[in-house]
């Protein structure tokens, strides 16, 4: 476009908010990874086993399933339309504003929730090697650093994140790769014990097999953070490559992960041992493994690579929030100031109205971590499963209309997508059995009515179509 960046003194408004593309598809599935991989996997495992056993192997997969047909729908329509707003500018076209207008603000809140969440687990890991620090000095901590990181160009926030998202997925595979070996080679004075953990206490599924789908309910929070995927969309160096590679590396990576990781677990470690772990680090399941090759200082090692996962989950998530409320506002559906974009190209404006979670986590930390952590974790997988519903039903619309352009096709097309929106109708039915997700849908039920309310009132009357139409002209325009 010939059309001038904004300056950091003026307000960007809409069809002058040229983000900055210079993401690469490295960068961008790290990204992705650095939003997912985080405390869903380390301190979220244990109740998931709690509530299946060994059989949460099978929930992951199935998880893993589910994960995948919304990536590569999100990945296929990215790829022909790498929009800024991304799933909720999409929605917005291909349904209706309305969804356009409900999928971006409940993502935006997801973000906002799961940033404060992060760095209140930050600062409990910080406070195991230093008690003295207050959770909340140690929140101040962290938020200073992410913010900072966010607040440099996007380059520069890409290099970091991708920095950091190496570090844990290293630590992971490298985890993997031990309990391989402990598994089926076993140590001189610790022979392997090979899959009879799985079956040693009541069978591989103890519980009877409902309860792999209500363990669904946790594990699906570990692969919240997937649908950044089409938010970097808008900031990508070459949209079709980078998306297409991005989309189906990130998804493959994380069920590898997930799996091996919780699988072998379970072998090395008694699944109830490891369901009663809770949040403290000393006691995580992933400690005993390191525990069992007599490693001095396991827990401060799995401390690091907790704490690593956290503050990157964290960093991306305050990304994509930031990214979601500068689309919202260029679209006319929050404050236009909102959409000020400083000369490096970056929403400062969006990231600090994308702080504000920071300020509750602040008062989550005198609740303790654990309880609260949870109620949060089901609070988000509530949102977010309402958010990957509405994607996979814009997917539904994309392929009807027989779009041409895309880079790639997602397997199975409008059938896949089908089964995906089932599994999420399953994981949402879990409402009836989990306090956790009941507690999750007091909350979360009147906020969407709320939302809805507000765009009949005020939204509707602001939106304009010519918005979206230009970002659509804008991303054609940088494929």
């Amino acid at each position: 476009m010939n059309t001038p960046a904004p300056t950091s003194s003026t307000p960007a408004t809409a069809g002058r908010l040229g983000l900055a593309r210079s993401l690469g598809h490295g960068q961008m599935a790290m990204i992705a990874m650095g939003s997912a991989l985080g405390t869903g996997l380390f301190l979220g495992s244990g109740e998931a086993i709690g509530i299946a056993g060994p059989a949460v192997i099978i929930s992951f997969a199935l998880g893993s399933l589910i994960a995948a047909t919304i990536a590569l729908a999100m990945g296929e329509m990215a790829s022909r339309h790498p929009v800024r707003g991304g799933f909720g500018t999409l929605a917005a076209h291909y349904l209706s504003p309305f969804w356009g207008y409900l999928s971006r603000w409940l993502y935006w809140f997801v973000t906002v929730c799961v940033t404060g969440a992060e760095l209140v687990a930050c600062a409990a890991y910080l406070a195991y090697w230093v008690p003295a620090i207050p959770i909340w000095a140690g929140i101040l901590l962290f938020a200073a650093v992410i913010i900072a990181i966010n607040l440099a160009s996007v380059g520069s926030f890409g290099i970091v994140e991708f920095f950091l998202s190496s570090i844990k997925v290293i630590a992971v595979f490298v985890f993997i790769l031990i309990g391989a070996v402990l598994v089926f080679v076993g140590l001189p004075d610790a022979p392997a014990p090979g899959l009879s953990q799985l079956t040693a206490d009541g069978g591989f599924a103890p519980m009877g097999w409902a309860p792999v789908w209500v363990a669904l309910s946790v594990v699906m929070f570990s692969f919240g953070g997937i649908e950044l995927l089409s938010i970097t969309a808008a900031e990508a160096k070459d949209p079709a490559r980078s998306i297409r590679t991005a989309a189906r590396t990130t998804i493959v990576r994380l069920a590898f992960f997930y799996v091996f990781c919780i699988g072998f677990v379970l072998c090395l470690v008694p699944w109830r041992t490891a369901a009663g772990s809770g949040d403290d680090v000393a006691t995580s399941p992933f400690v005993m493994v390191f525990d069992q090759l007599g490693i001095p200082g396991a827990a401060h090692i799995t401390n690091l690579l907790v704490l690593i996962a956290a503050l990157s989950a964290a960093n991306a998530n305050l990304y994509a929030g930031s990214r979601m409320i500068h689309s919202l506002a260029s679209d006319g559906l929050a404050p236009r100031f909102a959409a000020f974009i400083t000369a490096r190209r970056v929403p400062v404006v969006g990231i600090a109205l994308s702080s504000l979670g920071l300020l509750g986590a602040a008062l989550l930390a005198f609740s303790g971590v654990g309880g609260v952590f949870g109620y949060m974790m089901s609070l988000v997988v509530f949102s977010v499963i309402l958010v990957w519903a509405l994607i996979l039903c814009t997917y539904i619309v994309f392929r009807r209309r027989r779009i041409t352009g895309a880079t790639f096709r997602m397997p199975g097309g409008i059938a896949s997508a089908v089964v995906g929106l089932v599994g999420l109708a399953a994981v949402f039915a879990t409402i009836g059995v989990r306090p956790s997700m009941q507690v999750a849908a007091m909350v979360g039920v009147p906020a969407v009515l709320l939302a809805s309310l507000l765009y009949v009132l005020i939204a509707r009357h602001r939106i304009s179509t010519a918005d979206i139409e230009d970002a659509f002209r804008e991303a054609d325009s940088m494929r």
